[in-house]
């Protein structure tokens, strides 16, 4: 019997008839799905400490389940001493089983555990169904022993869907279990 991750199942079951319901749709193909999760993390002080670009893949991947990679400099910026090339940020792509196992844990245990919590802002949307989510500490997640965190930073998830637009984008995140705070 194959492993079949909660909000995977929960999404078969539930979300795609809701969503076609809400909206219309006559096929289950047109109904937005999550395509990947990036979690990505700059860093910049790794120009002159290069230890903590290792310290980042430690985090990342202690937090995903999956191997991050380092992000190299695309070109030369004299104004942050910053040569083309050199590594100075972190990233990881989930999908699959991977994405909805690491969603899950980011609903029901990371962000309630964020300081003073009322919600995700809404305004993260790019136009074409995509959203963006600021983390401004990885100590929020549990796999993470406070203990030995050699500094404190945040991360940028974003949230890759096949939605068209918007609304339908934050519909099916909604339904995910992202809580977006109510205007």
């Amino acid at each position: 019997m194959e492993y079949i991750p909660r909000l995977k199942g929960e999404y078969k079951g539930k979300i795609v008839a809701a969503l076609k319901e809400e909206y219309g749709y006559k096929s289950v193909m047109q109904v937005p799905k999550l395509q990947k999760i990036v979690i990505s993390k700059g860093v910049g002080a790794a120009i002159v400490d290069k230890k903590l670009i290792e310290y980042a893949v430690d985090e990342i991947t202690t937090i995903c389940g999956q191997k991050a990679i380092a992000t190299k400099s695309k070109k030369d910026v004299a104004a942050f001493k910053l040569r083309k090339g050199v590594e100075v940020g972190v990233k990881v792509t989930l999908r699959g089983v991977k994405m909805y196992e690491f969603l899950d844990r980011l609903v029901t245990s990371a962000l309630p555990r964020v300081r003073d919590f009322s919600g995700i802002k809404a305004h993260g949307f790019d136009g074409r169904g995509n959203y963006n989510l600021g983390i401004t500490e990885q100590i929020i997640f549990p796999e993470i022993n406070i203990d030995k965190v050699h500094k404190i930073n945040g991360m940028d998830i974003t949230f890759v869907t096949t939605a068209q637009t918007d609304k339908e984008a934050k519909s099916l995140l909604t339904e995910l279990g992202l809580p977006f705070k109510k205007n």
